[in-house]
């Protein structure tokens, strides 16, 4: 696929153009807390953009491209939701007013994006360089897969060297001031939380790349749809955290599908890497039915998430309505019925 500079140029013009529209235009001066009805408005436009984009891969480079930039968005965007409710953990545990979460999010993904081009720069240059590359990306993948099976602690975020570093060397006050990432005390330059919660979503989200990355390489080898479909994930990715914001607690099987997805793709990579040295008993899995299994796999395991958690809350609702809990003329049980529920004196002086 040749993609010619002015072609990457105009691509990364349109890329910062809408995250600028979203910083400082759609959420400039607005301190309402992103609801859900507009974080599901602005998830639809994201998607679109990102259909569109992928139909004029169509449209200029043909059906085989566009399926490989397809197939790497959703599975880009299939990993984000998981990522997502590392993210929600983050918010929680810096204790961000609802009101900032949109910025340190975008702020966030920001810099995940930028330190991302430079991983699928490297990434590419070595699978070009060296096929047993594709090897290594397939083992790390197969990793990943079988600590989603195992399953893992998502109360417990881990701080990765940059946040550790930013926390111990630059100056913290100890109250967010709104949206300001740096602030004066005493006449002292310190950065606020927010700073640092940035500081540690770009980078936590830059530590999920080691597995997305060498996911969607997977799928296509061209480093310019492995970039676009990354871009594409991540900027719908803060939306996205609102409106699943509720559903975080009812996809129980995501986990598992993103490990049959990662676990299905490392062993694409590894075939793919046996056939290029020769191996002709090894088959070179075609991107149709790459496409087949993600979209299968995440169809199944959305539909019986939902059906598993529909069943729990009605079953939940029935364990609370015991028998004889609601009587004639009242909603009174056990001995609040009696009145004894109200009587001041101690258990032991009630007369039986």
């Amino acid at each position: 696929m040749h993609v010619s500079s002015w072609v990457w140029a105009l691509t990364l013009i349109g890329i910062l153009t809408i995250i600028t529209v979203d910083l400082f235009v759609i959420h400039r001066g607005d301190t309402r807390e992103f609801t859900t009805r507009r974080a599901a408005f602005w998830s639809v436009v994201y998607i679109g953009l990102a259909v569109l984009f992928g139909l004029g891969v169509w449209a200029f480079s043909g059906g085989r491209y566009a399926a490989e930039y397809f197939g790497g968005f959703v599975t880009e965007k299939s990993l984000s939701v998981d990522n997502l409710f590392v993210f929600m953990v983050i918010l929680a545990r810096f204790a961000v007013p609802k009101r900032s979460q949109h910025t340190v999010l975008m702020a966030g993904i920001v810099i995940a994006l930028v330190l991302r081009g430079v991983f699928i720069a490297a990434g590419a240059a070595a699978l070009h360089a060296f096929t047993w590359v594709f090897i290594i990306f397939g083992l790390i993948l197969l990793w990943t897969a079988i600590g989603l099976v195992r399953g893992g602690d998502e109360e417990e975020v881990k701080e990765n060297f940059l946040l550790r570093w930013v926390k111990r060397t630059l100056p913290t006050s100890d109250e967010y001031e709104g949206n300001k990432i740096i602030t004066r005390r005493d006449g002292r330059r310190m950065v606020t939380p927010l700073f640092v919660v940035i500081i540690a979503i770009g980078s936590t989200d830059v530590m999920f790349a080691l597995d997305s990355i060498p996911a969607i390489f997977g799928l296509t080898t061209e480093p310019y749809l492995v970039f676009t479909a990354n871009a594409f994930a991540l900027m719908g990715l803060v939306q996205l955290y609102f409106l699943l914001g509720g559903l975080a607690d009812r996809l129980v099987y995501l986990g598992h599908g993103l490990a049959f997805i990662l676990g299905f793709i490392g062993v694409k990579l590894i075939l793919h890497a046996l056939h290029e040295y020769g191996a002709t008993w090894a088959p070179d899995i075609p991107i149709w039915l790459s496409l087949s299994v993600i979209a299968g796999t995440l169809v199944a395991t959305t539909v019986a998430s939902l059906t598993v958690g529909d069943r729990r809350r009605a079953a939940s609702a029935g364990a609370e309505k015991a028998p004889g809990a609601e009587k004639a003329g009242g909603t009174a049980t056990g001995d609040t019925a009696t009145g004894e529920e109200d009587d001041p004196r101690p258990l032991e002086s009630r007369e039986v």
